[in-house]
């Protein structure tokens, strides 16, 4: 049976992560993964308190991003910044890796980066698992390079390999989607984003093997309504 557009929330994580985002923003964002029952509301970490408030007693978690959108902080900082995210409320990170490691190819460095963000996770009091997304920023990367850093998040126990920023020349393709799949297989997820605004989008990246996708536009995916 053809999947159709409401059939897809479970797998929008709704992104509010535009630099000018104010109070009134999130909140309006919150309301709506509520009404649509998205399976996330993405947030920059200053409205990881204020979210985790609205979305309390809700199925929609709480999504941050860390080393956000350069992946330049030190490991030591992401990690800190991850610890602060989870006490705060958050319940998912979405964790940028350091993309000049990555293009010097210094594996170790890529390795101990997003293994200090993992391990971050398990910190004491929480009970819950929290889910660690690795973006690798496809845009400016080549096959090998997106092979490698699959191999190294899988390997480290990484949750979800994600495409893109957002904040780079460009998003998610299918291509690369598609990819990232082929070198993960089907232990570890695959969360498509940049550039996707449509149902019909959304559906070419599952299509091509994500299971989450992140957008900005969630209500027009659910709805399939481009213009809301």
């Amino acid at each position: 049976m053809a999947i159709k557009p409401k059939d897809m929330a479970k797998m929008v994580d709704h992104t509010i992560l535009y630099p000018t985002a104010t109070v009134l923003d999130v909140k309006k964002t919150c309301d709506e993964a509520k009404e649509h029952d998205f399976a996330s509301v993405c947030v920059n970490p200053c409205f990881v308190p204020l979210a985790a408030k609205l979305l309390e007693n809700s199925s929609v978690k709480v999504c941050t991003v860390i080393g956000y959108p350069l992946g330049a902080t030190t490991s030591e900082t992401k990690a800190y910044e991850t610890k602060n995210a989870i006490r705060n409320g958050a319940q998912e990170v979405d964790m940028v890796v350091n993309l000049s490691a990555v293009k010097s190819h210094s594996w170790d460095v890529v390795r101990e980066d997003v293994k200090a963000v993992v391990d971050a996770t398990k910190i004491a009091g929480v009970t819950k698992d929290i889910i660690t997304k690795v973006i690798i920023e496809t845009c400016y990367l080549n096959e090998e390079e997106i092979e490698k850093l699959c191999y190294i998040s899988k390997k480290v126990g990484a949750d979800f390999i994600k495409t893109s920023t957002g904040f780079g020349p460009r998003g998610a393709t299918t291509e690369e989607v598609s990819l990232i799949r082929k070198n993960v297989g089907r232990s570890i997820g695959v969360k498509a984003f940049g550039g996707i605004d449509t149902f019909d989008e959304a559906l070419e990246m599952l299509d091509a093997g994500a299971n989450r996708i992140g957008s900005s536009e969630g209500v027009a995916i659910v709805t399939g309504d481009e213009d809301e």
